[in-house]
């Protein structure tokens, strides 16, 4: 894999953004495979207003954000009404991120995040654009990837540095336990406290640990009075889908950490 964007695939364009976006859309399709089967992927044509990217194989889409510089904690992203109507649709992509360096284009990092990691939660609104903008009133909004576990965010590349193909594959693969939250109200639950004991940071964990988040928690879901319970509930079924294990006593283990 090759961590450099080619300047010959955008040399017809003046544009320095247009130029951007075919250089890392022409990376991606050089590059990068399918994390969800393991085969090529194919670009959709240009402007397509869901995805950039799918996989013939398994029809998984994706869609491709790219920045200079670091990645940070929030991506900007398009309308929010519009991001908020495809996390309710069956039609939503997953996501490609890439950073890259402005002065050497070098590709830094590149990871996807599949889409049902994505709930209203961590879609973040923007201010409405001023009366005096050409796009008066338009709101938009950010993508706030801090607020999204580690366990769904798979790096292709990170920090300069390619990962294996059966990595990547691996790890895809790992975070298929999300597709079993029935609605987005349970999946809000279960990521919150899938990030809660990821803050832990220790291969063990007790449940009073997980408890020292419950202010946290209630703040997320001010309806809920009775935290506790939905903990516990979550780390059933964490431990049913194989990603935590229970030691006994209210010691609980985080499986491959």
């Amino acid at each position: 894999m090759e961590l450099i964007l080619s300047k010959f695939s955008a040399s017809e364009y003046k544009s320095q953004a247009q130029k951007i976006r075919v250089m890392t859309e022409g990376w991606v399709n050089k590059s990068v495979f399918c994390p969800n089967c393991g085969s090529s992927l194919n670009s959709f044509e240009n402007n397509s207003p869901v995805a950039d990217f799918y996989c013939k194989k398994c029809a998984e889409e994706y869609e491709l954000k790219s920045k200079n510089g670091e990645m940070g904690k929030k991506i900007v992203d398009g309308a929010y009404s519009t991001m908020i109507e495809r996390l309710k649709s069956d039609n939503n992509p997953n996501f490609f991120f890439l950073t890259y360096d402005k002065s050497t284009l070098e590709v830094r990092n590149f990871l996807t995040i599949p889409k049902y990691f994505f709930v209203p939660a961590i879609i973040e609104k923007r201010k409405a654009l001023s009366p005096t903008a050409r796009r008066a009133g338009w709101v938009g909004c950010n993508i706030d990837v801090s607020n999204i576990p580690e366990i769904g965010k798979i790096f292709f590349v990170q920090n300069g540095v390619r990962k294996s193909k059966d990595e990547v594959l691996e790890k895809w693969s790992k975070t298929d336990f999300v597709k079993a939250a029935q609605s987005v109200e349970s999946k809000g639950w279960l990521l919150d406290v899938l990030m809660c004991v990821e803050k832990i940071k220790q291969p063990e964990f007790s449940l009073e640990d997980v408890y020292g988040f419950e202010g946290v928690l209630q703040a997320k879901h001010p309806s809920n009075h009775n935290v506790r319970a939905k903990v516990r509930q979550q780390l059933q079924f964490l431990r049913d889908k194989g990603v935590i294990d229970f030691v006994g006593r209210g010691q609980y283990r985080m499986i491959g950490r």
